[in-house]
């Protein structure tokens, strides 16, 4: 079982108007031992491939998790350290980088749908459809005509993930643009780093203020009962693995899984 519970401290509810200047990138929510929280981080990894062998079991549900943050915010990271103990035969993860000539000629959603995982898998989504909302928006990629009808689009398209069994978890990874700052001189000076860095990372931070904006829009406006978004401090690495794999664990073990009876009669089954 979990030993931290974040799942409703961290949880934007359902018609909450977000203000991030509200939520400290930093706090650690009463979590100050580092060495214990990876202590206990390591069993939450034990804990959720024991889930995830239920989960491909039973093959009732699917998991969709969903990871957002600006440039340097741990996306990466999180997917390393969290997701480290899964069985990839049942866990894939899609990387959303800019729409290829194909995805443009279709609706937005076209390719987030392909990539959403069958029952008994967990999905991994580092950025996602909400791509549509955030940088589309900022960088006037589409008039406001266009962008603005898009969470509603968002809402009724996860209802239908929700309504098919899938499992969503959103995870607004929230760090302050003083890390994001520290993050990109690290990878500046590190020869092992160098291959992260962009332009465009260094090209939106004039912008962290629209951006700021559009999160807040869309925390706002799509954090759902069946489709929830998490703000998640991520100023401190190990507090942001811990609490993502604190509230995927009781995610998970709120689906109430149960291995599913043999197909055969294990009684009259003989080894020769």
């Amino acid at each position: 079982m979990t030993t931290c519970h974040l799942f409703d401290r961290l949880r934007v509810k359902p018609g909450l108007k977000v203000n991030l200047k509200d939520y400290d990138p930093s706090d650690t929510h009463g979590i100050n031992d580092k060495e214990e929280a990876e202590k206990t981080l390591a069993r939450h990894i034990a804990r959720l491939a024991e889930l995830q062998y239920l989960l491909t079991a039973e093959a009732r549900n699917a998991v969709l998790v969903v990871l957002q943050a600006l440039d340097t915010g741990g996306k990466d990271g999180t997917i390393r350290h969290v997701m480290t103990g899964l069985n990839p035969q049942a866990c894939k993860v899609t990387a959303f980088k800019v729409p290829t000539p194909e995805e443009l000629a279709h609706d937005f959603l076209w390719r987030v749908h392909k990539a959403v995982p069958a029952k008994g898998e967990i999905g991994i989504f580092n950025r996602s459809h909400y791509e549509d909302v955030l940088v589309v928006r900022v960088r006037k990629l589409a008039p406001k005509s266009v962008w603005s009808r898009r969470y509603r689009d968002i809402n009724d398209f996860e209802r239908i993930l929700a309504g098919g069994g899938v499992t969503i978890l959103k995870f607004f990874l929230h760090i302050s643009k003083r890390e994001q700052a520290e993050r990109l001189r690290e990878r500046m000076a590190d020869p092992t780093k160098n291959w992260k860095l962009s332009e465009a990372d260094f090209d939106d931070r004039p912008h962290w203020g629209e951006y700021a904006e559009a999160y807040e829009d869309a925390l706002s406006q799509c954090s759902t009962e069946r489709a929830p978004w998490f703000i998640i401090p991520a100023n401190k690495k190990w507090f942001r693995n811990l609490a993502v794999s604190d509230i995927l664990i009781h995610a998970m073990e709120g689906l109430a899984m149960k291995f599913p009876k043999p197909s055969v009669d294990i009684s009259k089954l003989r080894i020769k």
